[in-house]
């Protein structure tokens, strides 16, 4: 009826709204927030990348489709689902098998703030205000965080002799291209690197660069350095010098990429970034050792290290390792 971008004033919105004709039918609430995921909040369609995300579904009684899967997906691309539910349902949408607790299992969080209920639609002017309160309490807004855009996300670059200058350019472009799939921003996703030998380098500072634009052509302007290969040093040293600027509220992600053995234990500095809650990722080429790689590692290992024989093939980690990140964020729990 009106796209997040059809009107650029208040008075445009609301005359639109009020021409808008009943369709009737059944409340297929779950075809509706498919529309609304694929067909509003996209860029081509108005939608901004550093507002947060809110759909209010408006429901008398209950929905005749079910709910919980579509606002399920739309949480996890960023959506906070608030539901506003009037009067009660029909005997025949008690009989559509939805269950009694969809409200619950389609909103942001089941703590009661995504969620208001009136006996009759008369009423509903008295949820205005509270509506807009919760809408606009950014704190609260929680599903606007998605595995794309709330992390830190540093990577841990070997720069020994063994790399070779000629590839080193690989290593770089497999970084720029795992950051093109966050949404780096001010408020969103912040991008470091270190690189190692024997000794540890920042080159690009955690948070030093805000659009991708700019992440990527810091990643490419990091000279290759030569050297020995002590990661378990660089893992200490991003640990206290990287993750220190940490913003709080945001996933730590160290993701080591390497491609021989260490001269130093690698257990012990992992250990205590993961005792300090920062996630750890490791990427193995050629003669990279797999009893060093799972030692850095978070549990699973299947789902943290990755481990390619040739520097042309880093190509192919990239989306399992996003898609791998993507998939722990997603599985923390709701409450």
């Amino acid at each position: 009826e009106i796209g997040l971008n059809k009107f650029p004033t208040l008075q445009g919105v609301i005359s639109a709204m009020r021409k808008v004709s009943p369709i009737g039918g059944t409340s297929n609430a779950g075809r509706a927030i498919d529309e609304v995921v694929q067909s509003f909040f996209q860029a081509s369609a108005g939608n901004r990348r550093e507002a947060p995300n809110a759909a209010v579904l408006l429901l008398d009684g209950w929905p005749s489709d079910d709910l919980e899967v579509p606002a399920r997906a739309a949480r996890e691309t960023g959506i906070n689902i608030f539901i506003v539910t009037v009067e009660g349902a029909t005997s025949e949408e008690l009989a559509s098998g939805v269950h009694g607790d969809f409200v619950n299992k389609s909103v942001c969080r089941p703590d009661g703030h995504f969620s208001l209920h009136t006996d009759r639609w008369t009423a509903s002017s008295a949820l205005v205000s509270p509506l807009v309160s919760r809408v606009c309490n950014n704190e609260r807004l929680i599903c606007s965080k998605t595995c794309l855009n709330s992390a830190d996300l540093v990577f841990v670059v070997d720069g020994s002799s063994s790399v070779g200058h000629e590839n080193f350019p690989a290593l770089l472009e497999f970084v720029a291209n795992v950051t093109g799939h966050f949404e780096v921003a001010r408020a969103g996703t912040h991008v470091g690197i270190v690189q190692y030998t024997y000794e540890q380098r920042t080159e690009v500072e955690l948070g030093r660069h805000t659009t991708p634009e700019g992440v990527r052509e810091a990643v490419h302007r990091v000279h290759y350095w030569s050297g020995g290969t002590s990661t378990g040093a660089a893992i200490t040293y991003t640990r206290q010098e990287m993750f220190a600027h940490s913003h709080s509220g945001k996933r730590r992600l160290l993701v080591l990429i390497t491609d021989g053995r260490s001269y130093d234990d690698v257990r012990e500095p992992a250990a205590a970034a993961r005792k300090e809650g920062i996630i750890l990722y490791a990427v193995g080429i050629a003669w990279a050792m797999k009893d060093e790689l799972d030692a850095v590692a978070n549990d699973p290992k299947s789902e943290h290290v990755f481990f390619v024989s040739d520097f042309d093939d880093l190509k192919t980690v990239g989306p399992k390792l996003v898609k791998n990140i993507c998939k722990e964020y997603n599985a923390l729990p709701r409450n």
